[in-house]
This record gives C-alpha cells, structure tokens and sequence, in this order.
C-alpha cells in the first residue's frame, strides 16, 4: 500500500517565500543589464534565478497537493509548528550561537570558545566532560596556534579580562 504523503507545518509558507526570493533575484539580474542579447552580462544570472523560479513554483505545487499535518489534539497550529519545525536541540544550539557572539567581544575569542565548544559537545550529546574539556582546550589551541602564527589573525582578548593578560 502506497504511503500517503502530508504537508508538514510551514512547508507551503517556506515554498512560497522560496518563490518570492527567486522572482526577486530575477529582477535584480534582469536589472544587470537587461536581456539586451544573449551574451550579455545578465544573462547567465537571469537564467539562474529562471531555473530557481521553475523549480520554486515546482516544489510549491507539489506541496500544496498534499493535505497539512493536523496539529495534536488541543494543540495550536503556531504551537504545532514550532514543536515540529524548532526541536529543543536546535533552540539550544542557537542560543549557544547567539550567546557566543556576544561573549565574544567580552570574554575574548579564547575563553568564549573553549565555552562554546565545551557546551555544544554537551548539547549534542557526549556527556563526557573531562573528554570534553581536553578537546576542546586541545582543538582550540591548534585554532589558535594556526590563526596567531601562521595566518597572523589577531584574535579578539576581550573587554572583562584586559588586565590579566598583560
């Protein structure tokens, strides 16, 4: 027996904002230098976004066929849709990712990365700290290493520690 297919929450919302993004990249090609003749300047990216239009309008009939998920019972569609699309994982992560971003002009790139790196192992899954700290201060110390002597990359030090290091 066949399995019968079902549109996941937001799947038409992402085809549609697929085929919005592909008209506009069109247009902005177009805008290069028109289609004055076929070996133009705009006429390779015009018919990038060309193929990203066909298929975006592709994709979107294909999923508007198919009838959409019900959400549990007593269950909103928004909560439903963020339940499926948004596991606790990914949230995790991108707050990992967010914060490190912005202990990173405080902290400095070393001490906000080896958090980083110690907490993301964490968050996908190794529960072994000890394993988890030595890699990380081991990984990080050959990013350093790389970045400091051979690329010459200076490394942000970080606002709160200032005095300690110097």
């Amino acid at each position: 027996m066949p399995e019968k297919k079902s549109r996941l929450p937001g799947e038409l919302t992402f085809t549609l904002l697929l085929l919005l993004g592909s008209l506009f990249l069109f247009q902005q090609a177009y805008g290069i230098s028109g289609f004055e003749s076929i070996t133009s300047a705009g006429v390779f990216p015009m018919l990038s976004a060309l193929v990203m239009v066909i298929t975006a309008l592709v994709a979107m009939s294909g999923v508007a066929r198919y009838p959409q998920v019900a959400p549990d019972e007593g269950e909103s569609s928004s909560g439903h849709f963020i339940r499926r699309i948004t596991p606790p994982v990914w949230a995790l992560f991108t707050t990992a990712v967010v914060l490190f971003m912005l202990l990173l002009s405080k902290l400095g790139f070393v001490l906000s990365a080896y958090l980083f790196l110690v907490l993301s192992m964490r968050l996908l899954g190794s529960s072994r700290w000890l394993f988890n700290a030595l890699l990380s201060a081991v990984s990080l110390a050959v990013v350093y290493l790389i970045f400091q002597t051979v690329f010459s990359v200076i490394l942000p030090k970080g606002t709160w520690l200032t005095g300690l290091w110097t």
